[in-house]
This record gives structure tokens, C-alpha cells and sequence, in this order.
């Protein structure tokens, strides 16, 4: 391996320290090496925070060595005001006479602009450098700059006969587990690593879930609930205003008369092209990622609109027999497998256009 991409390899795994934490910004890890030596090393801190940059440059000790250093970066230092100053100028500032940078940032108020302020200040830039793997690092990022929509992550288990659920009964909602413990477990740290999360009417009628990261440590996700008529009891967890919470209605329902802090509602029309609407309002909250748990119906409706980036697919060993089918997938290709106790824990991507050519 060259000796670029030893270092760009571990600020790949400094940024992934950021996950779920960077929202809006992207995660982005740097490492500053002097003599064959690293002398700093940082990540995104929380929106509103320092930069990789800034924090890498901050934690040198010795900054006379700067002068000498090379700076490894995951992603185009900005060149913009925004909540922090640019970190093109503290690259310049600090008199940083090399860097290597992993991918260009597509965002328009960078978009190359970073690279020309560091060339222009005599700064030799080396671009490229495991650009593939630095894309995929900031995927969620990348979504929303270049599709202008969130990056979507289909989420469901099924029995090893293919159902989602058994047969309807009456009773009180409850979750019925078709996994064991240790997946569980592995979704709810998957729900802090994604902005939004959001499910169907019947999954919270029958369910009634929180849809909260409490089985690990980090930030709750953000709830969409697609429910039209706004037919979900008020008793249910989706309702406590706990947690930023979006109900999709349709365009004529009236919004409920109590006061809410951290809920709100957002018309659709449901008669036509319900996916493609979901998303321009999640793009309109700035929501980078949305994990969809939602029932077959909810998931077949993405999956059909082709409006999907990576599915995570839960297997048992169970058989139910009979119940409600699990979404089927089309044009698609297996990126990952692993098995948790028992279950079986597959990733699929759709297919690139000129697979399918």
C-alpha cells in the first residue's frame, strides 16, 4: 500500500467516529504527519463545531512542525463561512506545505473552491487518493448534494419462508420478534447512525413503537409516521412529543388541535406518486438519511419506485406458514452477509443502470 493511502485509510477511520453525530455536515477524518510521524489527528466534531481540520491542527503539539508536515484529509477543506471559518485559510494560515485529499466535496459553496484558495497560496494539493472508498464514506452526504434527496436505507426481517408477521389478531399493538436479541440490538445502533427513521400507519397500530435508540447509546433518529388520515390512537409512543416527530397526512386532514412542541404534519397527496412526495419533504427538513422500517406496503412502495440505496435484511430461522408476505426486491445485487447468532443478516444494493444495459 502506498504510503498516501496508509494515512488517508485512517482518517477514513478517524471520520467514522462522527457517525450519526455531523448532521448536516459531513464526516470527515484528517491526519497531519511530520517525519514520517504522525503529529495530529482529528475528526468532525458536532454541527455547530470544529472541523477535522481544525481539530487535527489543534491537537499538534509541537506547531513549528506544520511547516514541514503533510495534511491527510478525507474530503475538500471548505473554503466557506459558515458556522465555523473556512479550513482552507487555517490550512494556508498554518503554513502546511503539502495535502493529500481523499474525494472533492460536491457541495456548491465548495465544489473545487477549497483545492484553488490551498493552490493558490503555493500549497501542492494531491487529489484522489482511495477517492472510492471516501465517496462511500459520506454516501449520506453525497445523496442529498448530487440527487438532492436523502440517502434510503429499506430495513426488514423475515422468517426463512419469507413473512414479516403473522396473521392479524386482536389484542393490544404489540411487536411480534421474528429475530433474536443481538439484531435487535444491531438496529437500534443502526437508528443512531441514521437521521430519520420512518414506518407505516399499520406497523404503529399494531406495534406500537418508539422508534428510539434506546438498546444503544447515541441520538434518537428523527420519526416520520405515514398515516393519512391521522388514524393512529393518541395513546400510542409515537404520539408523546418525546422525540422530533413528523406525521405525513394527507393534504386535506386537519392537524390535531393539541399543542405540540417537537411534532409536526406534512400534507402529501396519496393518490399519486407517495414516495417521490416523502422524499422532497425529508429533503425540505435537510434530512440526510432515512431508515425505512415500515411494514410491506410502506417498503414495496420504495422498492417500486426504485427510490432506495440499500436494503439490510433480516433473516431467521423461523417459519410462520402464513401471514403477511415480505417486500420483494428488484434489480438488485448482495454487497454483504453475516449471521448473528441464528439470524442471517444480508445487504443488497440496487443495480447501477449499465448493470442492467
Amino acid at each position: 500500500m502506498k504510503i498516501h493511502e496508509i494515512y488517508i485509510k485512517r482518517a477514513i477511520q478517524l471520520a467514522k467516529n462522527g457517525l450519526g453525530n455531523t448532521y448536516p455536515n459531513p464526516m470527515v477524518g484528517c491526519v497531519i504527519v511530520a517525519n514520517n510521524k504522525i503529529i495530529g489527528e482529528g475528526f468532525t466534531s458536532p454541527a455547530g463545531q470544529n472541523h477535522a481540520e481544525v481539530n487535527a491542527i489543534e491537537s499538534v503539539k509541537d506547531k513549528s512542525l506544520l511547516k514541514v508536515a503533510t495534511l491527510y484529509v478525507t474530503l475538500e477543506p471548505c473554503s466557506h463561512y459558515g458556522k465555523t471559518p473556512p479550513c482552507a485559510d487555517l490550512i494556508v494560515n498554518s503554513k502546511i506545505p503539502t495535502v493529500v485529499i481523499g474525494t472533492m466535496d460536491t457541495n456548491v459553496e465548495v465544489s473545487g473552491r477549497g483545492v484553488q484558495k490551498l493552490s493558490a497560496a503555493g500549497i501542492d494539493v494531491i487529489l484522489g487518493t482511495l477517492e472510492e472508498q471516501c465517496v462511500a464514506l459520506n454516501k449520506r452526504f453525497f445523496s442529498v448534494q448530487e440527487k438532492k434527496r436523502p440517502f434510503i436505507i429499506l430495513k426488514w426481517a423475515q422468517t426463512s419462508d419469507l413473512y414479516i408477521s403473522p396473521d392479524k389478531t386482536q389484542g393490544e399493538p404489540a411487536p411480534f420478534w421474528i429475530t433474536n436479541v443481538y439484531s435487535r440490538q444491531l438496529v437500534h445502533k443502526w437508528r443512531t447512525e441514521e437521521q430519520a427513521i420512518l414506518v407505516g400507519t399499520q406497523t404503529v397500530i399494531s406495534d406500537n413503537p418508539k422508534l428510539s435508540a434506546r438498546d444503544w447509546k447515541g441520538n434518537h433518529p428523527i420519526r416520520i409516521v405515514l398515516d393519512a388520515n391521522l388514524r393512529t390512537p393518541r395513546q400510542l409512543h409515537l404520539w408523546d412529543d418525546s422525540i422530533p416527530t413528523i406525521f405525513i397526512t394527507s393534504a386535506n386532514q386537519v392537524s390535531p388541535k393539541e399543542l405540540y412542541t417537537q411534532t409536526s404534519f406534512e400534507p402529501i397527496d396519496f393518490s399519486k406518486h407517495i414516495a417521490e412526495q416523502i422524499i422532497t419533504i425529508l429533503y425540505k427538513h435537510k434530512i440526510q438519511s432515512v431508515l425505512i422500517e415500515g411494514g410491506t406496503k410502506t417498503l414495496q412502495t420504495f422498492i417500486n419506485s426504485g427510490l432506495w440505496d440499500e436494503a439490510r435484511v433480516f433473516t431467521s430461522i423461523e417459519n410462520l406458514g402464513k401471514g403477511t408476505k415480505a417486500p420483494v426486491l428488484q434489480n438488485y445485487k448482495s454487497s454483504l452477509q453475516f449471521k448473528l447468532n441464528q439470524d442471517t443478516v444480508n445487504y443488497y444494493e440496487p443495480l447501477a443502470r449499465e448493470d442492467t444495459l
